[in-house]
């Protein structure tokens, strides 16, 4: 069996081909590089560009499994990879404490204002400009005593919890409709909805996924519901803040300060207004990486693959609904499964 990897310096070939795979590795700037280095293979490692379409999918009848990078898979097409039979698998779990962290230092720079501080020191203002180091000793602001709200309260979301407690806040609270309260308790968290959330919470941190019913869920008027003072950080994804919205309510001081390591276009255009405003600070896309992300990944990735083309359930399955489709096509010939073991799917993480 063929094995397809879009080029980078930490694929793990070495894991593939101990398993016996032949592997193919190109680079994949387009739909059409993805489909002609895809199309005969029986699994692919995919990363955010470009998106796994169901024109990629389609255009692979050999493809079974892709296996992304990271957490999310929202650059997959789910449904057209479940109607199709094809695996989409992710690696949960392997960059959370990155991204936690992440989270809560955009936090302290906006707090503790950090960038300004340092940027105007650099330019000199500590000696000669003291009117603009006594605004920023009367501007920096504590965590402790103050309400710390968590949208999405996953992995990702819990680590954040953890290590912002130890900053000392009245409360934490959290807003997630796919967790049970007895799951937050074990962290002293209180889950509530999103509009008490926006409306009691002093600092704010998104961890969901994208999703149909996340897109856009900090929008204009979910930003009314928050205080003036208040600060947003989001590390999870793009198009779950409204970038306009977001623009008009920190411009106009609706909302004190926002930290963004994703936007809604990435990479951001140099010339979009979020990037001038002195409330804003803005990261590339970075707070999950780290040197053991990098190395661990793509071993996770290596075995979803591996697992999934000899028999084993795979790490981290987005779309189980396709066991069914799976089945049906074992049923009927096999398909693009022909010929592959079935697997147990209780072993699934």
């Amino acid at each position: 069996m063929k094995i397809a990897l879009q080029s980078s310096p930490f694929n793990r070939v070495d894991l593939f081909e101990a398993a016996g795979f032949e592997v193919i590795e190109g680079i994949c700037r387009s739909e059409q590089e993805m489909i002609d280095l895809f199309k005969d293979a029986d699994g692919a490692q995919v990363g955010v560009m470009p998106l796994t379409s169901r024109a990629v999918m389609q255009a692979c009848p050999k493809l079974k499994v892709v296996s992304r990078m990271g957490v999310g898979v929202d650059s997959i097409d789910l449904d057209a990879a479940t109607e199709l039979g094809v695996l989409a698998c992710n690696v949960p779990g392997v960059n959370t404490a990155e991204v936690a962290d992440h989270a809560v230092a955009m936090l302290l720079a906006l707090t503790r204002r950090i960038y300004d501080s340092v940027r105007t020191t650099r330019d000199g203002a500590w000696r000669e400009d003291r009117k603009l180091t006594v605004e920023y000793m009367r501007t920096v602001r504590r965590i402790a005593g103050h309400t710390v709200g968590v949208i999405g309260f996953g992995d990702i979301g819990r680590a954040f919890a953890m290590r912002i407690r130890g900053f000392g806040p009245a409360k934490i609270v959290a807003h997630d409709p796919y967790v049970p309260q007895t799951t937050a308790d074990l962290l002293g968290v209180q889950l509530i909805s999103l509009e008490e959330l926006l409306k009691e919470s002093d600092y704010i941190s998104i961890h969901t996924s994208l999703t149909a019913e996340t897109r856009h869920i900090i929008n204009e008027d979910t930003l009314k519901l928050m205080k003036p003072s208040a600060m947003l950080v989001n590390t999870s994804r793009g198009p779950v803040v409204d970038g306009a919205a977001l623009f008009a309510a920190l411009n106009s001081g609706a909302l004190e300060a926002a930290a963004l390591d994703v936007t809604e276009v990435e990479p951001i255009e140099s010339r979009d207004p979020l990037l001038r405003l002195p409330n804003a600070i803005v990261t590339p896309h970075l707070a999950g990486f780290s040197p053991t992300f990098l190395q661990e990944c793509p071993i996770r990735q290596a075995e979803n693959i591996i697992r999934a083309l000899t028999g084993v359930a795979p790490w981290g399955l987005a779309n189980p609904e396709v066991i069914k489709t799976i089945a049906i096509l074992r049923e009927n010939g096999g398909g693009r499964w022909k010929g592959i073991p079935d697997f147990n799917t209780s072993n699934a993480v």
